[in-house]
């Protein structure tokens, strides 16, 4: 067959090459029908078993990756979801058939919702309807995707990535999807190739050789000997970046004017940064602590986290760690807390006012915190602060949390308390928010400055750090930073972004929070700033 060239937008950096392998959606086969009683106990028995291997995915997952399951456990557990396909059964109808046409019904109702946060997880859905009808009809959960495959899909569910060995290589081409999205994320941070927006039609392609330069988002088909021997030119120079890019980063993050900059780390938990070395980084500027929450056995008593705090602490040998008290809601549900039903939950009730409404599960968090500050230099974040009420509440909550540890007669320090710079209100006026330090979360301010939601390719382009009312109000939580004499980091995915860092740093930033895998570009990028300089 001709060799035939397609082009989408890059998604995460890199090369690769393999064969196709199309991750469509499931077809039915045709099963056997039971009693009505037999079919709610076999759909009961696949729900359980999804709900296993989705708890279990996170469970081995790192950080981020886990909180973004948190939909898909949400789901699986939501008794409304499975309601309809129960009274189908009890009227007569098979349980696959009922689960199929039930979801099928759901996913159309989320398309036509007319609301960008149920569209972006369609891709969620239609993975849970598949994967419980994989336990309940044979063949039903698609092909298992050999590794060093170029998975070429319309979108890409969470769990789904997170399924796939790449550690042969491989690739991500999607005919959707976003730049933006959690998947993409995943995928930087993997190192995983990825292009998004191809303009070609993802079955045709099944099983054809492809070759992946996702830095430009061109995809080649049935390649050529002479674009092979180019491929390979280009691959061998990716690698020989990639050995640079390494090499910095054990080194300090200076400027080439010799401004130095705090370069630290995004985490999850302790287990994300076993094999990380602490002599890469400044200190850790983010810790998000949903993972404790998704645990098995329910959430999360005083000690358990305190241990968990305790270890994070002990790993960064005396540099400051930034702890983010839980941040659920929105993209992030967790059942049994979380409120259930919102229009629009990246705008309902998420991140501080979610802890600010359950008291004592906060006050059970700022114990531990408080604790495990006794062992270091831990600092307290709250997230998603719009107006000072929430941080003066908070604050109150931390002071009544040190005097009952004070009259239990247990070991805590003084945390520091400061909040993210997520919400525009809150940067707009940063001047009326005493608190000991701000960091900027760029995701969330990025998508509610432009009203781009990152998960939605449509609007993918919108989204962007770099947009001058984003980039103004960076400048301005800075330099209040500098007047005021509070520390102003910033831990979004732009910290980590070549193509961001050098405006980031001549608006005045001189803190930065990345994920581990980004630390060498990162520090890379800085090295070739001269901040004496005027912007490109």
């Amino acid at each position: 067959m001709a060799e035939r060239r397609l082009f989408g937008r890059s998604a995460a950096p890199g090369v690769a090459e393999g064969v196709v392998a199309v991750l469509d959606a499931a077809t039915q086969s045709k099963r056997n029908a039971g009693t009505r009683a037999e079919e709610v106990l076999a759909l009961r028995r696949a729900l359980s078993q999804a709900l296993a291997e989705v708890a279990d995915l996170a469970g081995n997952a790192a950080g981020e990756a886990a909180d973004m399951l948190g939909f898909q456990v949400a789901m699986l557990s939501d008794d409304e979801l499975v309601r309809p396909t129960l009274e189908a059964v009890e009227a007569g109808e098979s349980a696959a058939a009922a689960w199929q046409a039930a979801m099928d019904a759901e996913i159309a109702g989320y398309r036509a919702a007319g609301d960008d946060h149920f569209a972006a997880r369609t891709a969620d859905l239609e993975d849970i309807r598949d994967r419980v009808l994989g336990h309940m009809t044979p063949g039903a959960a698609g092909p298992v995707i050999p590794a060093g495959s170029v998975v070429v899909a319309a979108d890409l569910p969470i769990s789904r990535f997170l399924a796939i060995d790449w550690a042969l290589g491989g690739a991500i081409v999607l005919t959707q999807g976003s730049p933006s999205s959690h998947v993409a994320m995943l995928a930087r941070a993997r190192g995983v190739p990825m292009v998004v927006g191809l303009d070609g039609d993802a079955v045709a392609m099944a099983g054809r050789e492809a070759l992946v330069d996702a830095a430009t988002g061109e995809v080649v088909l049935n390649p050529t000997e002479t674009t092979r021997v180019a491929f390979a030119a280009k691959a061998q120079t990716e690698k020989t970046a990639n050995a640079v890019r390494a090499a910095f980063s054990a080194r300090p993050a200076v400027t080439r004017d010799g401004t130095r900059i705090a370069l630290n780390l995004n985490a999850g938990s302790a287990d994300e940064l076993d094999g990380v070395d602490p002599v890469i980084c400044d200190g850790i500027g983010l810790v998000r602590t949903e993972l404790l929450f998704h645990a098995p056995g329910g959430l999360p008593d005083e000690e358990a986290q305190y241990q968990a705090y305790r270890r994070i602490v002990a790993w960064a040998e005396g540099r400051p760690v930034t702890i983010r008290t839980l941040d659920a809601g929105g993209d992030k549900p967790i059942p049994g807390v979380t409120m259930d039903g919102e229009s629009n939950p990246f705008l309902g009730v998420r991140g501080i006012r979610l802890s600010l409404r359950n008291p004592a599960l906060f006050r059970t968090q700022l114990r531990a915190l408080a604790r495990a500050s006794a062992d270091g230099d831990l600092r307290i974040m709250l997230p998603m602060v719009t107006v000072p009420a929430e941080l003066e509440a908070s604050r109150k909550l931390l002071a009544e949390a040190l005097a009952g540890l004070a009259h239990d007669n247990i070991p805590a320090g003084r945390p520091k308390l400061g909040m993210m710079i997520e919400v525009p209100a809150a940067a707009i006026v940063i001047d009326q928010f005493d608190a000991d330090f701000f960091s900027i979360g760029s995701n969330d301010l990025t998508q509610y400055v432009t009203a781009a939601g990152r998960d939605i390719g449509a609007v993918a382009e919108l989204a962007d750090p770099l947009n001058p009312a984003v980039m103004r109000l960076i400048a301005l939580v800075a330099q209040h930073g500098r007047e005021t004499g509070r520390e102003v980091s910033l831990c979004g995915d732009a910290g980590g972004d070549p193509r961001v860092i050098g405006a980031l740093l001549r608006a005045g930033l001189r803190s930065l929070s990345v994920a581990p895998a980004s630390v060498g570009a990162a520090k890379q990028a800085i090295a070739a700033i001269d901040l004496r300089e005027a912007a490109p």
